[in-house]
């Protein structure tokens, strides 16, 4: 197998070429390169007015990106246009220190700056505000989470600690993803394509006015993408059939603005478990198929009293079934209410004070991988937060002080301070350093639940155990306690000219009581004659440190066009006395689960206002928990506008090769697969 550096360097080479030959083919054309294109906002804006873009995610607020003292990356609609990204997840790669690995056709591992898995417990998600993170299982369920991609208006990541607003599980980081208001998606839209891989989709959306203050859209969106191929060449009956709709309304009257939105979704998905790991009651190629459906309902209501004081209030219901059997099946509801007031006090302080109820009922099935006793249960969680921007020397030195305390039924008062300091002696540099304090609190599985992992344990002592009748299984525990962080962050950030900057951010965590087990003594199974038992109790134990850096390059070097690159880089150690927590991989395995190295380069090049090409080179270096070699791939969109309400397009995904590994599931013992070379075109038709 070719050396994964050469390899880069190759095909870096090759990406490069595109471009020169971009550049040539530009030169050709130079009497319609003065025209704009149609909706290319992000591209006509320099490299200086992308950084006076306002986010959110950070202080519940309004701030320029520029003046942001965390280590932050915006995915824009221009960005995931360009991108030829059909879901959330693949958009999220183009963000430095986030891990996106494909585990099947509707599954991935997705965290920031380590600890990655299905189930990453350590990564708040966002949709407009609201948490999908499910107490359950510890984790997000990414197949649930969609929206029209022509309706994100961007993409809010955070890396690092953001539990002093955002509240518990926001420990290694926290992603926002933000749709457009209704007034900014007016008229009639319809998209539809297929190819290969992305066997077929379609979309449309029309937005109007109930009258003149209150704008509204409706949309709809389906799609059904293709199986990958299990490491024996057989398919992996992955292939995922999707339906999702919703609404929303915003309605404006003097300082107040109301928005009322809802999503219904519904999916049919399946996987193939590994036989041979152990009998689960699967028919004999372990196929499945299973569906998940759901729905939410969001109410916002925002006042704003001047430039610097608001208040916020938001409320949201969400309801999900999900099947996948023998692996599980549960129901669950949540409901929500969030408030907020952010006021200024006396000249130099900024407070932002507020409240959150969260309540979260749910009902799991048992299954011969997993069971919960009690079945059904009910959940409460409790925070108030507070947080004061303070002003040491205007425009030149702010310090930002605050923290969150909140109750949860699993760890109780959890308290979660952060500090930051953020100077920024001229306007082309900015430097700014932080200290935070997370938590990451129990899921329902780790109290509860009785986990069959016999996969993992075969795993780190090799074939000659999974040749034994053993059964292996994860026991709860109600004394398991919250894993505790405590992050030092610093971050540095240039504009070298109009036309280029660098973002540099550096850390270094320090975690303990992280989840660890003890092991029980051997039993034979009454039920089972023959077979052994071997029992493990989950504990805080472990602890871990992780340090790494990120570091993020945009340089526009005509109008035309526009190059982005980013490189990330970190090492864990996972400290135990238990030989078992390497088998672990969201534990004491996260040491060989997170790509030490990955490296992203972006070109997105206008040929005149009708023609673009967008080309995007991906490097991740290898996982040593799964024996996962690292690649190197590239994705390239060719778009053409023949007028200017109409988009043809064509995309090439994982180009380089015929397919790769990506990631394998951690608990759920999923065969693993091979993500494919996929190629697909549709067209795009906007009306107004």
């Amino acid at each position: 197998m070719c050396n994964p550096a050469i390899s880069f360097k190759l095909r870096l080479s090759t990406f490069i070429v595109f471009c020169c030959l971009a550049n040539i083919v530009a030169a050709e054309n130079k009497t319609v390169l003065g025209k704009k294109p149609v909706e290319n906002q992000f591209l006509d804006l320099s490299i200086e007015e992308l950084m006076k873009v306002e986010v959110t995610s950070a202080a519940r607020h309004s701030q320029k990106l520029s003046e942001v003292p965390s280590a932050i990356f915006v995915i824009t609609q221009d960005d995931i246009r360009r991108s030829g990204a059909t879901s959330i997840p693949e958009a999220l790669r183009m963000a430095p220190g986030v891990e996106v690995a494909r585990i099947g056709t509707d599954k991935w591992a997705i965290s920031v700056r380590g600890f990655d898995g299905l189930y990453s417990n350590k990564l708040q998600v966002l949709m407009d505000g609201r948490s999908v993170y499910l107490p359950i299982f510890s984790g997000v369920l990414w197949e649930q989470q969609d929206t029209l991609m022509e309706d994100i208006e961007r993409i809010e990541v955070i890396r690092g600690p953001a539990a002093s607003v955002w509240g518990a599980n926001a420990v290694n980081g926290v992603i926002n993803i933000i749709t457009k208001k209704a007034a900014d998606t007016q008229g009639a839209l319809l998209s539809a394509g297929g190819g290969s891989f992305e066997h077929g989709f379609v979309g449309a959306r029309y937005g109007g006015m109930l009258n003149e203050d209150t704008p509204f859209r409706v949309y709809a969106k389906g799609f059904t993408r293709g199986q990958t191929q299990a490491l024996s060449g057989e398919n992996a009956n992955d292939q995922w059939h999707s339906a999702r709709g919703g609404f929303r309304f915003d309605h404006n009257r003097g300082i107040d603005q109301f928005t009322l939105q809802g999503d219904y979704f519904s999916n049919f998905d399946g996987s193939t478990l590994d036989k041979n790991a152990f009998n689960l009651g699967t028919n004999p190629l372990g196929q499945m198929r299973g569906r998940n459906e759901g729905g939410n309902v969001r109410f916002r209501w925002d006042r704003t009293f001047s430039e610097h004081s608001a208040f916020m209030l938001q409320a949201y219901y969400d309801r999900t079934q999900s099947q996948l059997l023998p692996v599980g099946k549960f129901d669950a509801e949540s409901f929500d209410i969030d408030m907020q007031y952010r006021f200024p006090l006396a000249d130099r302080h900024k407070v932002t004070v507020g409240a959150n109820y969260r309540l979260y009922h749910n009902k799991v099935f048992d299954t011969s991988l997993l069971a919960l006793t009690p079945r059904e249960q009910t959940n409460h969680l409790g925070a108030t937060f507070i947080r004061d921007d303070i002003t040491l020397i205007p425009d030149r030195l702010m310090f930002t002080v605050g923290s969150r305390f909140e109750h949860n039924d699993f760890s109780g008062w959890e308290i979660q301070p952060s500090a930051r300091l953020m100077w920024t002696p001229n306007n082309e540099n900015s430097l700014w350093m932080a200290v935070s304090r997370a938590v990451r609190t129990p899921s329902r599985a780790e109290n509860d639940a009785i986990i069959n992992i016999t996969p993992q344990v075969q795993n780190a002592f090799g074939s000659s155990l999974a040749k034994l009748p053993i059964t292996a299984l994860l026991n709860g525990s109600h004394s398991y306690n919250s894993e505790k962080l405590i992050a030092y962050e610093l971050g540095y950030r240039h504009q070298f000219s109009p036309q280029a900057s660098i973002d540099l951010a550096g850390f270094v965590n320090d975690y303990s009581q992280m989840r660890d087990s003890t092991p029980g003594a051997f039993s034979f199974n009454p039920l089972i004659p023959g077979q052994i038992l071997f029992p493990l109790t989950i504990n805080n134990q472990g602890s871990a440190l992780t340090y790494g850096f990120e570091t993020s390059v945009d340089w526009k070097p005509r109008d035309n066009w526009r190059l982005q690159g980013n490189y990330s880089f970190i090492h864990i150690d996972f400290f135990s006395n238990n030989l078992l927590t390497k088998s672990d991989p969201s534990g004491g395995g996260a040491e060989k689960t997170a790509p030490q190295h990955q490296v992203s380069v972006r070109s997105n090049y206008d040929f005149s206002e009708k023609l673009q090409l967008n080309l995007w080179l991906r490097y991740r270096s290898g996982i040593g928990f799964y024996n996962i070699p690292g690649y190197v791939t590239m994705d390239a969109k060719l778009a053409y506008r023949p007028v200017k309400n109409i988009e043809l397009f064509v995309v090439g995904q994982n180009l380089f090769s015929q397919h790769h590994r990506e990631f394998v599931s951690e608990f759920i013992p999923f065969v693993p697969v091979t993500i494919p070379r996929g190629v697909y075109a549709g067209a795009q038709w906007r009306f107004w």
